[in-house]
């Protein structure tokens, strides 16, 4: 076999040109299959990086109207029982939940000043003292909201990075004081994210789903929420999962749990989690079934490629059928005769099918640079095309090989 492999290399390096020219079609073809997929796969990533997060797993639970959320300013809907330590603990128990935080979100423009900075379309939150570690956040400067600062209904605040830029323009503000709501609180604390994301902004419905982020949130004590809006209004749920793949079902348990309490008479008020996790995994679907296609086409190339194989080793046999004639003469079976060519067949093919994973991989990373779009290089599917070249190898070779094993030794001998 290693004798074979060796005649076979020096067959390509002898008629480069035309061995280069016969794995066209398999580097072309494999290189296509190497780049869309490797493509497909990081912007599917991307696809759940944007939607999940930086990792944190989180599931949002709120009070929706049909297909809508609930209207905060509506107050709270009777028949719909305040969120308690019972329902707490009720979510934190179920399996692969690691937290379970009550809040309270308010979109404002211009609610929050600092002198005559304020903060232009930012959110603020009411929360409780598992809000941050179960959101993924850390204190990065201060501390973060107590049970000691909800039980004595304090007037403090968490500012995030971004708030705390556009308040403060570079100065300290810790122990300063913002108005919210035209009511004083003192800053103590800065939070930031536990995992930096940066999320990939394309459409304006990408601006929209990030924009909390982008102009900055202000954390207050819940307790302190009502002094504020002055009225009861829905609590959302916000759930820490162990992994990624339990998110869906921890939001349906989260449903059922928060729902079968509800009495209200209001038609279609029913908690929904927002279940990111499918949002993500139906775009994929869409984004493979897009380029399903792509990848058909690309398998052309592979078939022009082994018809391109099969037909210079059919070239190759007539070529040397003086050869295959001497090497009957001397005691060459058949089998050995359909080996060696079908070795030649698979070297080939194999050759160009690593030059096309590495020319897949260069034009992935090329269309990334031109394009910005995430890629993602999945040894799976090289060890899978080079392996899937040597099939071709195999398959296109074999009536080659099998015409060079049964070529009569006398008549091989007399051809010229």
């Amino acid at each position: 076999m290693l004798e074979n492999i060796r005649l076979s290399f020096r067959g390509i390096f002898s008629h480069k040109l035309r061995s280069f020219l016969t794995m066209l079609g398999i580097i072309i073809g494999i290189a296509a299959i190497i780049a869309i997929v490797s493509t497909i796969k990081g912007t599917n990533e991307q696809i759940k990086k944007n939607l999940i997060g930086s990792g944190q797993n989180n599931v949002d639970v709120q009070l929706y109207q049909g297909d809508w959320e609930y209207e905060y300013y509506n107050g709270l809907p009777a028949g719909i029982p305040v969120l308690d330590e019972e329902n707490r603990q009720k979510l934190a128990a179920v399996d692969h939940v690691e937290r379970a935080s009550f809040y309270r979100k308010r979109s404002e423009y211009d609610a929050v000043f600092y002198l005559n900075h304020s903060l232009s379309g930012g959110y603020v939150f009411g929360i409780d003292k598992d809000y941050f570690p179960a959101a993924g956040l850390t204190v990065k400067r201060g501390r973060g909201i107590s049970t000691y600062d909800i039980a004595g209904f304090r007037k403090v605040c968490v500012l995030d990075e971004n708030s705390a830029s556009t308040l403060f323009a570079g100065d300290d503000p810790l122990g300063k004081t913002v108005e919210i709501k035209s009511q004083p609180f003192t800053v103590i604390g800065i939070i930031t994210e536990s995992e930096k994301f940066e999320p990939t902004i394309n459409s304006m419905g990408d601006y929209m789903t990030y924009r909390q982020d982008i102009s900055g949130r202000v954390y207050v004590p819940e307790s302190i929420w009502p002094l504020i809006y002055q009225y009861d209004e829905p609590q959302n749920v916000l759930l820490q999962a162990d992994s990624t793949e339990a998110m869906t079902q921890i939001g349906k348990e989260a449903e059922q749990i928060l729902n079968e309490k509800i009495s209200t008479s209001e038609d279609g008020v029913r908690y929904k989690a927002k279940d990111l996790l499918k949002q993500a995994e139906d775009i994929e679907q869409l984004s493979r079934s897009t380029n399903t296609m792509l990848l058909w086409i690309a398998a052309i190339s592979l078939l022009v490629g082994g018809i391109g194989v099969m037909n210079i080793m059919l070239v190759s046999v007539t070529e040397r059928t003086s050869e295959i004639g001497l090497k009957k003469a001397v005691g060459a079976d058949k089998k050995a005769i359909l080996l060696q060519f079908l070795t030649e067949a698979v070297v080939l093919t194999s050759s160009g099918g690593v030059i096309g994973v590495i020319s897949g991989i260069l034009l992935a990373e090329l269309i990334s640079k031109l394009n910005g779009t995430p890629v993602a290089i999945s040894i799976q599917a090289a060890v899978f095309a080079v392996l899937f070249s040597m099939v071709i190898g195999i398959v296109f070779g074999l009536l080659p090989s099998y015409k060079a094993a049964n070529l009569d030794p006398i008549e091989a001998l007399r051809h010229e």
